[in-house]
């Protein structure tokens, strides 16, 4: 599924701080469920790398038989 699509930002919750700056970012992560956690990290992975329909999908795993000799 494209998280890209179906999630919105809402902008009234910005606020801009110097990077100097401490921030209540851990304890707000920290008080979070994890798929809630798990649903943040892949929307930023989405938005950071795209989405791609074939990686979606269980990748296919080649397995070499030996044959025996004669």
């Amino acid at each position: 599924m494209d998280l890209r699509m179906t999630t919105r930002m809402d902008k009234r919750h910005f606020s801009i701080v110097s990077l100097s700056e401490e921030s209540g970012d851990q304890a707000y992560w920290q008080q979070q469920h994890p798929l809630d956690r798990i649903a943040a990290l892949e929307l930023m992975r989405q938005v950071m790398y795209g989405y791609d329909i074939t990686t979606a999908r269980l990748q296919s795993v080649l397995t070499i038989a030996e044959r025996p000799s004669s």
